[in-house]
Formats: structure tokens, sequence, C-alpha cells
């Protein structure tokens, strides 16, 4: 177990530095709007996206460091780097990597009000709060910390792979109201996470006792929960063909399942005056298959080793302090493998927006369709947030729209949150007959050096879009 935390610790620090958080929210032109909003408003008459390239997406992000904090050439010593940006960090400061790809996707007109939707994407999710005292225990030691808690409780951290296969229902109720939801069913590939854990180790002056200090280990209770890593770790067992059979196995519900739901609604106010709402993976996994949990739990104390000196005879071997010492830590702080299934939570996202629409366009006359009014500009504001362990991690974002042409836009869009306070994104779309391209970045400021960037995301897509303008329902 203790390996494994090690190991979970260093690829958590490995991808600190950037960030997972909502990128461009889609322009409702495009079916990716159905993904932040599944009750968005539809003005085409279906979509199918290119298999394994209708979505692409990357963000990740972390607060309070950055590479260049790591990597700095002006400061040779990388061990005072690394020490500097651990005291620089928080135990509210936290690391996130998200990425998702969709492989299928498509939807379909049933009629004029309602829209169906289908589609399975893979995607990974890893967020982790910086473990800032564990930290300091392992780069320095307790030396320098005399009479001071290191709180296990800081360790926090929650990663999963996974396949989502989804169905969606999108209804306009009236020229008004529109309403969708989603339905979702998980395949678990792989999770592992640690919450809630607990427990202190303090070091002391011992004045009184027959060491010069006393380490105490008081309610040590530190679980992480696994499931989809012990058959692959069997590598008597295992070949790399098998393990790749296995992952697709899972990928196509031979794993974990779990199920969930989103919600989402579209309201015009007026004309032009549009707001929206929408809530995404209320959902639950059960993980049931390949579980393996460890648990190192107890309390110790101790006063340091206590050397003996006896006379040594016919070659007799001294004591073994060290062993001693080991069984009986091993005695008081006690590390189990369990393998009870466990119920893991997705991060539930949410996301509203208010839109103002002006440059009224016109297109052309066609008296079989009834057209909705269009604009070729737009602004607006959207609050977007994660539910993470410890609470909601939150953004808010204004944004402009413009439409060039009819087949031709783009959205601008300036975000702050705990990672920035200036991050502009970028997204444009362009159409050529059906086909649909789209590609947006986020913290344009940072390109000229990315090292020193907080936070980065990307994504691109393709999709054939069946305008309904080119024929009726």
């Amino acid at each position: 177990m203790r390996r494994l935390l090690v190991v979970i610790f260093l690829l958590l620090f490995k991808f600190s530095f950037s960030q997972n958080k909502p990128l461009l929210y889609n322009v409702d032109a495009l079916p990716q709007s159905l993904m932040s909003n599944p009750g968005a408003e539809i003005n085409f008459r279906g979509h199918v996206g290119i298999p394994f390239f209708s979505q692409i997406h990357f963000a990740a992000g972390s607060t309070g460091v950055t590479l260049f904090d790591i990597f700095d050439d002006s400061n040779p010593n990388v061990n005072l780097r690394v020490r500097n940006a651990i005291r620089n960090l928080t135990p509210q400061d936290y690391f996130s990597v998200n990425e998702q790809w969709e492989i299928l996707s498509l939807g379909w007109k049933l009629n004029r009000r309602d829209y169906l939707s289908v589609g399975l994407y893979q995607e990974t999710d890893v967020f982790s709060y910086f473990p800032k005292d564990l930290a300091i225990l392992v780069n320095e030691g307790n030396s320098n910390y005399i009479n001071q808690p290191f709180d296990f409780s800081q360790a926090s951290f929650t990663a999963e792979v996974l396949a989502v296969y989804h169905i969606g229902y999108n209804r306009q109720i009236n020229d008004r109201l529109t309403v969708g939801a989603r339905a979702k069913l998980y395949s678990g590939i792989f999770n592992v996470e640690s919450t809630d854990n607990e427990g202190v180790f303090i070091t002391t002056f011992n004045q009184n006792g027959n060491g010069i200090y006393t380490q105490n280990a008081s309610l040590i209770d530190v679980m992480v929960k696994t499931s989809g890593f012990a058959s692959l770790s069997d590598e008597e067992d295992n070949t790399v063909d098998q393990a790749a059979l296995d992952l697709l196995k899972r990928s196509l519900l031979g794993g974990n399942i779990g199920v969930g739901l989103d919600i989402g609604a579209t309201y015009n106010v007026t004309e032009q005056f549009q707001v929206t709402g929408a809530v995404s993976d209320i959902g639950v996994m059960f993980q049931r298959s390949d579980v393996e949990n460890y648990h190192y739990y107890g309390d110790y104390q101790t006063q340091g080793l206590e050397p003996l000196f006896p006379e040594v005879e016919n070659n007799e071997e001294a004591i073994p302090y060290w062993d001693l010492f080991e069984d009986e830590v091993d005695e008081n702080l006690q590390d189990e493998t369990l393998y009870d299934p466990y119920t893991t939570w997705r991060p539930i996202k949410f996301n509203t927006s208010m839109e103002f629409g002006f440059g009224r366009a016109f297109v052309p006359c066609n008296y079989r369709l009834r057209e909705e009014v269009r604009y070729m500009n737009s602004v607006g504001v959207l609050f977007s947030g994660v539910n993470r362990p410890r609470g909601i991690t939150m953004a808010f974002s204004a944004y402009y729209d413009k439409l060039i042409k009819e087949k031709f836009g783009f959205r601008a869009m300036y975000s702050v949150d705990k990672y920035s306070l200036a991050n502009l994104g970028l997204m444009a779309h362009r159409s050529f007959g059906n086909f649909n391209v789209y590609l947006a970045v986020n913290n344009l400021l940072a390109f000229a050096n990315l090292a020193k960037a907080n936070s980065t995301s990307l994504q691109f897509g393709l999709q054939l879009i069946f305008d309904k303008r080119k024929g009726h329902y």
C-alpha cells in the first residue's frame, strides 16, 4: 500500500500543472451544445458526428504552481525549487485533468418539436487536493517541525476512466421554452479514490522520557479504494494482448456499471434575451468488479530506539533493533488489503447563462418553413461549476458571439476562476455544405510560455449538420 500511495502522489504531482474546468461552451448552432445542455434550442434537423473525431476535449490545470516554478533555470537547485513550490501551496490548492473523446454521436428531429440524440464517449477525470503536510514530511522530514502536527486528512483525490453510453430527448414546449434530459449508462474501466482520511503525526520534545523526542501517530485511518487495477497488475498471468482485450471488454459494459442523468432547459424571456441552465452527471458508479482496497490504520507512540550492548559470546548475532522496531510498528499501525465493493458518485457539473442577441439576420424566404429569428451577434455571461470532495469549484465567464456569415462564426470568452483572473478563450466554427468543423482553445494569453500557465484546454470536433433550411421536416 505504501508504494501505491507514493506512485499515486507522484502521478498527481506530475499532472498538477494544468487544469480541468469547463471549456468554451459551444454556440447553440452546433450539436455540441446538447452535451453541455440537453435542453438547448435546436435549429437543425439532424447531426452525425464523424466517428472518433466528433469531439476531442482536453483540459488540465493547477492552482498555486506552474511548470515554470519547478523547471526555472535561473535557480539551478531543483530540490530548492520543489521545496519552495511545496511551501507556496496550501491544502486548498488542487490539481485536475479531464479528457473526453467522443466515439459516436448522432441525432435527428422526430417532428417539429422533438429531437432524439444518442452517443458514446470515453472520459478520464483526475482531481486531487494538495496534501501539503504529507508532502513536507516526505520531502523534508520532521526534524524542523517539532510540535507541529502533520494532518493526514489533507490527502484527498479521485481518478476514474470510463465509457459513457447516452440517449437524450429534447422538446420545444412552445416558442419560449425548450427542455431536455439525457440518460447515461457508465461502463467503468479504472477507478481510484481516497477521501475522508483521518489521523495526525506529531513529534514533540521529551524531557523526562528515555529518548530525546517522542513521535506520536494518533487515530490514523487512511483508505485507498481501487477497481480495475488488480487484474492488470498480475504480471505472471497477464499479457499486453490480454490487458488490451480486458480494457475493451470493460468499455463495452463488461466491468463496473453505473447510471446517470443530465437535465437542462432554455427559456426565451424576450425575442432577444435568453436564459439557459443545465445539470450534468447526476450519477453513481457501483464498483463491484476487480476491487482491491488498501486500509492503513492504528495508533503508535515511540521515544526512539534504546540500544543495549551486552557481551556477545560464541559469535552470537547482535540484537536486531530495526527488525524489532518494524515489528512493533506493524503491530500498532496495521496495513490491510480488502476486497469489499464500494460506491462512487460522479462529479456533478452545472452551468447557467444569460444571453442577449442583436444585429438581426435576414434569411431567404421559404413559405414552407417557419423560420426563427436569428441574430448576427450576441453577448452573454456564464456561471459554471463542478462538485468536488470538499465543495464546488466555480468559474465565471463573459463572452461575445459573432456570426460573420451564415456558415462561419466565432466566440471570444473571458473567464475568471481560482486558476486565473485573465483567461481569454476563442472558438471558431466553419461549415462546408453539411460538414462542420470547430476548434476552441483557452488561456490564449499564456501561449507565449505555457510553462507559466496554471491552466490550458483544447477542444476540436468534426460533424455533419443537416440544416432544416435544406428542406422541411
